[in-house]
């Protein structure tokens, strides 16, 4: 009874320590609520001894937790299973572009059990391969151009079994300040453990990036790195497969021996991965061996922020940094690494050498700045990066002059959600201002656009306060203070204890 309903599993309560000793509550490992998608796997019923019995990846996710070194040679039959192929197709964006052999979601889906079953068997056999990578190009707010590949639905389907499967696996091995793309982590956990970090004695911040990691990443590294918890070769092999597929541009094809192209399920994985040897376990270990003083870590895929008490500790560890990531093929972006003076005493001891306010760093679509609170407290303000801002707002009035013969209820609709995604991301403490000038700039925008319609308007400002009034919602702030989400955390521990 696959689609009957079923009581739903409770919220999963974080049961790893911090990272350091002593060190704020920030990096606590975060626990989380129900998915809003597909429900975990669920275990059996009680059988006649009255014991439930772990469903197959609970056990795997329970082993691996027991023993971290523990190698998993039988992975694969939780891959082709046909009802996880079924959930993994479910799970995938119905309108997403097709792949090189056009093959859409809802043409799949049509024959899908057929479909799924003909894919089960290909992989139970070894006959599945893995097709090239489609290349699209995203503009960047910087005005470059990001790559990222478009799989073939197959490919994502496979992909996304993959994940679920090794996320059993690498989700107990994963450290705390780890926060991209895994499951239960959002983008603002990682801002409000970094917010909630800085306010404890960092003096001192490394603004980090990994030049071209995605390109760079090299294949030889990652299999090793994948064999340390992985010694099923079915599954080396069909993640091998995606590595060498190579990318087709202009109908052109290229295979290389390093970097993972962005866009499939399995890169953000594969990436987390890597990093993990390569930066998480040696930077954990040198804060807590070759540190004098407290040190902060956070990360996002390949942009990381690292805070320091003292300067020494910042300078030698961005040595020792450079070497380290040198060893695997990896270097920091040296127009995007910054050692700056940032923290409680950063303006205080500026001022006291005569020099201006603390410098600002940008960390995930937010520039953070020294402030102070109405009672004259230190904190982390965060106010959304002006490039961001700027670059959403051309492309809205890009978007307007495509749609301006449009009717207005169809118009509203699109700048509505434009407004509403906006401000439920950058909609945090301290940053209402900046979001209610993009809602009133995208009003002002909206405006322009329909007076060009007819040189004989009279859409006059009480009118389009009307229009602003009915389709753009009013920017709100939709996140509480990182403090407050993290002492939630902090109580729901307590009480599981």
């Amino acid at each position: 009874m696959m689609h009957e309903r079923e009581q739903s599993d409770s919220s999963v309560v974080p049961g790893k320590p911090p990272n350091k000793a002593g060190a704020p509550a920030a990096e606590v490992v975060e626990g989380r609520g129900l998915a809003k998608g597909n429900l975990r796997e669920q275990n059996t019923p009680r059988t006649q001894s009255r014991r439930s019995v772990l469903s197959a990846l609970e056990r795997v996710r329970e082993a691996a937790q027991q023993d971290g070194k523990q190698r998993f040679t039988a992975l694969l039959h939780h891959i082709y299973d046909p009802q996880r192929l079924r959930a993994a197709y479910f799970a995938l964006k119905r309108t997403a572009a097709a792949g090189v052999d056009g093959e859409t979601w809802r043409h799949y889906g049509e024959d899908l059990e057929s479909n799924l079953t003909d894919l089960s068997e290909r992989l139970k056999r070894g006959a599945y391969r893995a097709r090239p990578v489609l290349r699209v190009w995203i503009p960047k707010t910087d005005g470059r151009q990001r790559p990222l590949g478009v799989p073939t639905l197959e490919d994502k389907i496979v992909q996304r079994a993959v994940v679920e499967v090794l996320n059993a696996i690498y989700e107990q091995d994963f450290l705390g300040f780890s926060y991209g793309f895994r499951p239960g982590c959002s983008q603002h956990d990682a801002l409000d453990a970094l917010a909630v970090a800085i306010s404890t004695r960092v003096n001192w911040i490394l603004d980090a990036d990994i030049r071209g990691f995605f390109d760079t990443l090299d294949h030889e590294w990652l299999v090793k790195f994948v064999e340390h918890r992985v010694a099923d070769r079915r599954v080396v092999r069909l993640i091998q497969k995606w590595l060498r597929a190579g990318v087709l541009e202009d109908g052109k094809l290229t295979r290389s021996e390093e970097g993972t192209v962005q866009g499939g399920s399995i890169s953000p994985l594969l990436a987390n991965i890597y990093l993990h040897y390569v930066f998480d376990l040696w930077a954990d270990r040198w804060r807590k061996t070759r540190a004098t003083g407290n040190v902060i870590i956070v990360r996002y895929a390949d942009d990381f922020v690292v805070g320091f008490e003292h300067r020494s500790d910042a300078e030698q560890f961005r040595k020792e940094l450079s070497e380290r990531l040198a060893q695997f093929g990896l270097e920091l972006h040296a127009d995007k690494t910054r050692l700056i003076e940032f923290g409680r005493w950063a303006a205080r001891d500026r001022k006291a050498r005569g020099e201006g306010k603390p410098e600002t760093f940008n960390f995930l679509g937010f520039t953070h700045i020294c402030g102070k609170t109405r009672k004259g407290k230190f904190t982390v303000q965060r106010r959304t990066m002006r490039k961001r801002m700027q670059a959403k707002l051309k492309a809205v009035r890009q978007q307007l002059r495509r749609r301006m013969h449009e009717p207005i209820p169809e118009q509203g609709a699109y700048l509505r959600a434009v407004v509403r995604g906006h401000c439920g991301y950058y909609g945090v403490p301290g940053n209402s201002g900046p979001i209610c000038a993009f809602r009133s700039t995208i009003a002002r925008l909206w405006r322009w656009i329909l007076r060009r319609r007819s040189q004989k308007h009279n859409l006059t400002w009480s009118r389009m306060e009307r229009l602003v009034a009915r389709w753009l919602p009013p920017a709100r702030i939709c996140h509480p203070y990182p403090s407050v989400r993290f002492a939630v955390t902090t109580r729901r521990r307590s009480r599981m204890r």
